[in-house]
């Protein structure tokens, strides 16, 4: 489906996109041969995503003036060894950071914190893997270990399953209290049934940075399909729970994943912003009531949320919902919070 391109909307809003990834799973795709899982079928189409793809994205007319690079398994090491191969993606990563910092690309700065991942079910084993995260970029700000988990394996497909609450576990617990003595953030991500989960991680470090990813990730996908609805009351309700923690802050997007379902007909069906903004906007708008606009940042999670919008489109459905936000609400919702958050002050206008 083709479309005429949007003007774009508030072209000067200056923006920290907080939330992609770079990868190539060209290897992986044997693997990734899931016909009926719409999620694997949007990793597929988006298989190699690096620099260049990135900077088409980050530079077609919203005024991006740097991102975030979140951990996706790109670029392991194995000659580090298994816990440490995931340094290897955290160089790779400074690499392309420092190709955009040259200043041959304009003057926005990507990956300009880079959020890796190391195992915290080593315990007291995952403090030299953090260590050596640290050493390899100065860039480097934190990781996530991602727990996204359900009863039903359609949901996730084969290869993303964490261990059921893998947050409330005492020896990812132990490797978690490094994170915090390190100085590191943590980035959450979980289903929407498991948004407890990160409440009681977050109540048990009250002084760790926690974000959570995604509006705790909707499911409108295999046996959640179609109680979007019914299940919003429950999601807010653990929204506004979570929100409770001061130590916590939300990411607000990954809502064009096909987890979500808003919309349902991806992958990139031409939806224009106006009705994109009109399925996301009940979410955004908990979250931000929630969380107050100095806890919250907008994400654009790509290329996985090509699924259901192009990088411009995803941004103005963002601008059309903020619309009535006050000029300093927008400065921290779109761009100072995610400097705050991960230390790049230095970013900001």
């Amino acid at each position: 489906m083709t479309t005429t391109p949007e003007p774009i909307l508030e072209p000067d809003l200056p923006i920290i996109d907080p939330h992609h990834h770079l990868w190539d799973l060209r290897a992986m795709l044997p693997m990734l041969q899931e016909p009926h899982h719409d999620f694997i079928a949007a990793l597929v189409d988006a298989a190699y995503y690096t620099f260049d793809a990135l900077h088409a994205d980050t530079q077609s007319g919203h005024n991006v003036i740097g991102t975030c690079f979140m951990e996706c398994g790109a670029f392991y090491n194995p000659a580090y060894g298994e816990a440490k191969k995931v340094v290897g993606e955290v160089e790779f990563v400074d690499g392309v950071a420092a190709q955009g910092a040259s200043g041959l690309y304009g003057n926005y700065r990507p990956c300009h914190a880079i959020i890796g991942h190391a195992d915290l079910t080593l315990g007291g084993g995952a403090r030299p893997v953090l260590e050596a995260l640290m050493a390899a970029s100065g860039r480097f700000r934190g990781i996530r270990h991602q727990g996204a988990w359900d009863a039903d394996p359609a949901v996730l497909g084969a290869p993303f399953h964490a261990p059921a609450e893998l947050y409330r576990d005492a020896t990812f617990r132990e490797g978690f209290r490094h994170v915090g003595e390190l100085g590191l953030t943590f980035d959450a991500w979980i289903l929407e049934p498991q948004i407890g989960d990160v409440t009681d991680l977050a109540r048990a470090f009250p002084d760790q940075p926690i974000v959570l990813d995604h509006c705790g990730t909707p499911l409108n996908i295999a046996s959640y399909r179609g109680t979007l609805h019914a299940n919003f009351d429950r999601w807010r309700r653990s929204i506004h729970d979570l929100a409770e923690c001061e130590n916590v802050s939300v990411k607000l997007g990954g809502l064009a994943m096909a987890f979500c379902g808003l919309p349902e007909d991806g992958p990139a069906k031409g939806h224009g912003s106006e009705h994109l903004a009109a399925l996301w906007r009940p979410y955004i708008e908990t979250c931000i009531e929630a969380f107050g606009p100095s806890r919250a940042m907008f994400e654009s999670n790509y290329p996985v949320d090509r699924w259901g919008a192009s990088y411009p489109v995803l941004w103005n459905a963002f601008k059309r919902i903020t619309q009535h936000h006050s000029a300093d609400e927008k400065a921290a919702l779109y761009s100072g919070n995610a400097a705050r958050f991960y230390g790049i002050e230095d970013l900001l206008p």
